[in-house]
């Protein structure tokens, strides 16, 4: 029996505004997945404990800062300082196109961006999980 698929959904950064993790969360849920929502503001060290602890298979930030380019490596690098590499890491919000291959260059796996529809994510999860 194969496990369930488990989801960290975390905003990192001073973000105020959840509603499209709240949309991820819920997709991800309705598609068969367990999802764990850290809620609002969280840090690096806050998301990778979590994932930790949590032992999920895919982080999936999500933002709109614009502090994108500092939080998102931070998460990896905490990662691989943990040796934790069998995670898939993804993310989503408002993030400039122009800034996707640097996320890529720093373990993010895709990033979703506004209008993305739920099944892509979905899709995307199932087929790169890592375990």
């Amino acid at each position: 029996m194969e496990r369930t698929i488990r989801v960290l959904v975390a905003k990192p950064g001073l973000d105020g505004h959840d509603r499209g993790a709240k949309v991820i969360a819920r997709a991800l849920r309705d598609a068969g997945m367990e999802v764990v929502y850290t809620g609002l503001r969280q840090t690096p060290e806050q998301i990778v404990q979590a994932a930790v602890q949590e032992d999920v298979d895919v982080i999936a930030m999500s933002i709109l800062s614009g502090a994108h380019n500092h939080l998102f490596p931070r998460v990896t690098e905490l990662l691989a300082e943990k040796k934790v590499d069998d995670v898939l890491v993804i993310g989503g919000g408002v993030i400039p196109e122009g800034d996707y291959e640097f996320l890529k260059s720093k373990g993010i796996a895709a990033i979703f961006g506004p209008g993305t529809p739920t099944a892509t994510t979905v899709e995307f999860i199932r087929t790169h999980l890592k375990r």
